[in-house]
């Protein structure tokens, strides 16, 4: 049985750290999915997800060798996902990871067995979240949510994380469970 890759995306502040954290605490037990680490060109931050932090020479070099099932740029990083998260999915585990549009139509073309989640939130919710972050001034924080621009992403899970915190865990881990439909 083939497993699936579940690619977590949507804006900044709209909560999609805070739903794979809660997730990866709900389902610790349950060794059907799995939540490996990024590998990010971003150094280590306790405030920021649990990830590998590597220089831009050296994610080259692993890029170069294989070692990313997918990879993208965005926001003047590098991500990649480990090219063993092919193990898990081989083993029929679903494999969460936080994604980013930009890696949607490259996921398509290389995953079968791919699921997108799109989580949300409302403008004013993710202003108060990017607020509390204190990363950048209010202005700077009105200018991001000006012009972000909506891609559609066709059969993706939407999740509303715009209200309670255990509401939106409960429609996460339920979306995990799921195909494509609207939690």
């Amino acid at each position: 049985m083939a497993g699936r890759l579940v690619l977590v995306v949507g804006p900044s502040g709209a909560g999609k750290d805070t739903l794979i954290a809660a997730a990866k605490t709900a389902l610790a037990g349950d060794a059907r999915y799995v939540f490996p680490k990024r590998v990010i060109t971003r150094p280590a931050m306790a405030e920021a997800e649990d990830h590998e932090s590597v220089s831009p020479e050296r994610f080259a070099e692993l890029k170069a060798a294989g070692a990313f099932a997918l990879d993208w740029d965005a926001h003047g990083l590098s991500y990649g996902l480990p090219a063993s998260l092919r193990d898990d999915l081989a083993a029929g585990r679903t494999v969460v990871f936080n994604g980013s549009r930009a890696a949607v139509a490259e996921a398509r073309r290389r995953f079968e067995a791919l699921t997108v989640v799109l989580v949300e939130a409302t403008p004013e919710v993710r202003a108060a979240r990017l607020a509390g972050r204190g990363r950048e001034s209010a202005a700077e924080i009105a200018e991001r949510l000006k012009r972000e621009v909506r891609d559609p992403l066709p059969d993706a899970v939407v999740v509303d994380n715009s209200g309670p915190l255990a509401s939106g865990v409960a429609a996460f881990v339920a979306a995990l469970g799921t195909s494509n439909a609207e939690v």
